[in-house]
C-alpha cells in the first residue's frame, strides 16, 4: 500500500528541512532576490526525484510516483515554505511532460519522461510566432517531408527557458493545403542543434526570461512526432490545457513578492496593518488568492482522474491572470509613493507588479480566454470567422508577409 497522505507530508518536511532553504531563513540572509546556477537546479531536481517528490502523480513506469492528487498538494503546501531551485523544470513538467504522457507513444514516454523528472534534460515550448499573435494557428515555421524524416525552418518567439533548455515541443505546419488548423504536426525538437539559434528577448523589468528562437534546416526523424501527423492542433490543445491550468492553479508561495504571505509580512514591517482599510485589503488578497487556487486545484484533479475539463482550463488561466493584473493595483494602493521612493524590501515587489501584465498574455491573452469560455463553456455563438475552411496556402497576409 502507499503512503498515506499524513505520512507522506511529514516525510516531504522532514526532507525538506533537511534538503532546502526556509524561506525566512533565505529572507534574513538577503537571498531571496539571489538566481541558483543549472548545475545547483540539475543537482537539486535530481535529489528531489530520488526521495519521490519528482512525477508525484505521474505513472510509476515513467519515473513518477503514482499517488493522488493530495499527495501533490500535500508536497506543494509543504514546500511553499522553503526557497526551491526547480524554475528551469516547471515548464517542461508543467506542459511537454503532461502532453507526451496523454499523447506520446511509448518509446517517447519511457525515453523523455523519466530524464524530466530526474533533472537530466530540461524542456521548452516553442508555440508562438512573431506574425501570429494570439492565433497559435495561423503559424509559419515549417516541416517539410525528407527522406529520412522531416526539416524544419521558421522562427518562435516568447519562448521561456529556450536558452537552457535540452529538447522543446514544436509546432510546424506540415500541409500547407490544409486549413489552418488542420495539416499542422507537433514534433519534439533538439535545441543544441547547429540548425537552432536562440536569442534573448528583454522586457520591461529588465529581464531576458523570454528567447526568440531561429530553425535553419533542423532535422528530426519521424519518431520525434507526438501524436499524429497533421494533426498537430489536438496536441496543441492538450499542451495549452495544461498550460492554463498549471498558470492557474500555481501554488501558494512565500517567495512570490504579490502572495498574500508576502504583502502581509512587507505591510506589518512598514506599520500598515494599524490601518483598518489595509487589513481589509490584505483579507480580500488572501480569500480572492485562495479561492483561484482552489479552482485550479479543483481542475487538476479532474483531469488526473479522466475527466475531460476541455475548455474550463481557459477559467483557471483567465482567474490567474486577473488575479496577478489586481494584486499589481492592490500593492500601489497599500504602497503609494513608497514604491517610487524604494527600499530593498520593495524591489521585487515593484518588479513582479511591472511584469504583471504579462501573465495577461502568457498562456494566450484574458481575450482570447473569455471568447474560449463564451464559446466552449457557454455555448455562446461563434465570432465570424471566414478563414476557418480555407486552405492556409490561400490565405491572404499582411504586405510583408511570406508563406513559409
Amino acid at each position: 500500500m502507499s503512503e498515506s497522505v499524513d505520512e507522506f507530508r511529514a516525510r516531504a518536511r522532514a526532507w525538506l528541512q533537511d534538503n532546502a532553504k526556509p524561506y525566512d531563513e533565505a529572507a534574513d540572509d538577503g537571498e531571496l532576490s539571489s538566481s541558483f546556477s543549472l548545475e545547483e537546479s540539475k543537482a537539486f531536481q535530481k535529489k528531489l526525484h530520488e526521495a519521490g517528490f519528482a512525477g508525484i502523480t505521474w505513472p510509476v513506469e515513467y519515473g513518477g510516483q503514482g499517488l493522488s492528487v493530495a499527495h501533490q498538494a500535500a508536497f506543494y503546501e509543504e514546500a511553499s515554505d522553503f526557497l526551491l531551485p526547480t524554475s528551469p523544470f516547471l515548464i517542461g513538467l508543467g506542459m511537454p511532460g503532461p502532453t507526451i504522457l496523454e499523447c506520446g507513444s511509448e518509446e517517447m514516454k519511457r525515453r523523455y519522461l523519466p530524464r524530466m523528472l530526474s533533472g537530466e534534460e530540461i524542456w521548452c515550448q516553442l508555440f508562438s510566432e512573431p506574425e501570429g499573435g494570439s492565433d497559435v494557428a495561423s503559424l509559419r515555421t515549417s516541416a517539410k517531408r525528407t527522406e529520412n524524416g522531416w526539416v524544419i525552418n521558421g522562427q518562435k518567439v516568447w519562448t521561456t527557458g529556450a536558452q537552457f533548455s535540452d529538447y522543446g515541443t514544436i509546432l510546424a505546419r506540415t500541409d500547407p493545403e490544409s486549413p489552418k488548423h488542420a495539416g499542422i504536426t507537433m514534433f519534439v525538437v533538439d535545441m543544441h542543434d547547429p540548425g537552432v539559434t536562440v536569442r534573448p528577448l528583454r522586457v520591461a523589468t529588465g529581464h531576458a526570461p523570454f528567447n526568440e528562437v531561429f530553425f535553419d534546416g533542423v532535422e528530426v526523424s519521424d519518431d520525434a512526432v507526438i501524436g499524429e501527423v497533421n494533426r498537430g492542433w489536438q496536441a496543441a490543445v492538450v499542451m495549452l490545457r495544461n498550460e492554463r491550468v498549471t498558470i492557474g492553479a500555481s501554488g501558494r508561495s512565500r517567495a512570490n513578492p504579490l502572495a498574500f504571505e508576502s504583502l502581509a509580512e512587507l505591510a506589518a514591517s512598514r506599520g500598515h496593518t494599524d490601518d483598518p482599510g489595509v487589513r481589509r485589503r490584505l483579507a480580500q488578497v488572501y480569500a480572492r488568492e485562495n479561492a483561484t487556487r482552489a479552482f485550479g486545484r479543483l481542475l487538476h484533479e479532474r483531469a488526473l482522474a479522466g475527466i475531460e475539463i476541455g475548455a474550463t482550463g481557459s477559467a483557471a488561466k483567465l482567474a490567474g491572470a486577473e488575479l496577478h493584473l489586481w494584486l499589481s493595483d492592490v500593492v500601489q494602493e497599500l504602497f503609494g509613493p513608497e514604491l517610487v521612493l524604494g527600499g530593498d524590501d520593495l524591489a521585487s515587489v515593484v518588479t513582479s507588479a511591472i511584469a504583471s501584465p504579462g501573465n495577461a498574455t502568457a498562456g494566450g491573452t484574458n481575450e482570447i480566454q473569455r471568447n474560449i469560455i463564451a464559446e466552449r463553456v457557454l455555448g455562446l455563438p461563434k465570432d465570424p470567422g471566414v478563414d476557418r475552411n480555407v486552405p492556409f496556402n490561400q490565405l491572404r497576409f499582411g504586405p510583408s508577409s511570406k508563406e513559409s
